[in-house]
């Protein structure tokens, strides 16, 4: 069986006057993340993660935001849009891997919900998704609940091509 790693990356800015969606879950925080999309840096970095171990393009070139079609998208959306490319390539989730480092909402109250939205998505079992979520102890320009930063780690295998 042959397995594959990939990597995400993702930031966002928090504002006052978006919803807080993270993981796909809403945070209830009072400020949320800009974006062209509706901004969720957890599935921007899964998506990313996902695309980048089947050896597809970055979620920025698929969904560019320079599109109008991508414009307030539904990041979960974009994640089962991306999904149906890996499946046409031949691989399968098995696992992925999440640190959210913020200081802006406490992810440790919403995990069990990210950690069920995420697997549902991703159709994997929750206990194949991790979420972690660190704080940036008040250093760097992202500190004071500025901004969300997302690592994603997601592990796929190639499965019978359709």
């Amino acid at each position: 069986m042959s397995m594959r790693v990939g990597l995400g990356f993702d930031v966002h800015r928090l504002v006052e006057g978006r919803p807080c969606i993270l993981g796909g879950v809403d945070l209830g925080h009072d400020r949320g993340p800009l974006g062209h999309s509706d901004g969720d840096a957890v599935l921007h970095a899964v998506t990313d993660a996902v695309l980048s171990a089947a050896g597809l393009d970055d979620l920025g070139t698929l969904y560019s935001d320079k599109d109008p079609r991508w414009k307030d998208a539904n990041s979960a959306d974009l994640l089962r849009d991306a999904l149906e490319l890996v499946t046409r390539k031949g691989f399968r989730v098995v696992n992925v891997d999440v640190v959210v480092a913020t200081e802006g909402p406490r992810i440790a109250p919403h995990r069990a919900r990210m950690r069920e939205r995420m697997s549902t998505l991703l159709g994997i079992e929750p206990d194949a998704v991790n979420v972690k979520g660190k704080t940036l102890e008040g250093l760097g320009s992202f500190a004071h609940g500025a901004a969300v930063v997302v690592q994603a780690v997601a592990l796929l295998e190639r499965s019978a091509r359709p």
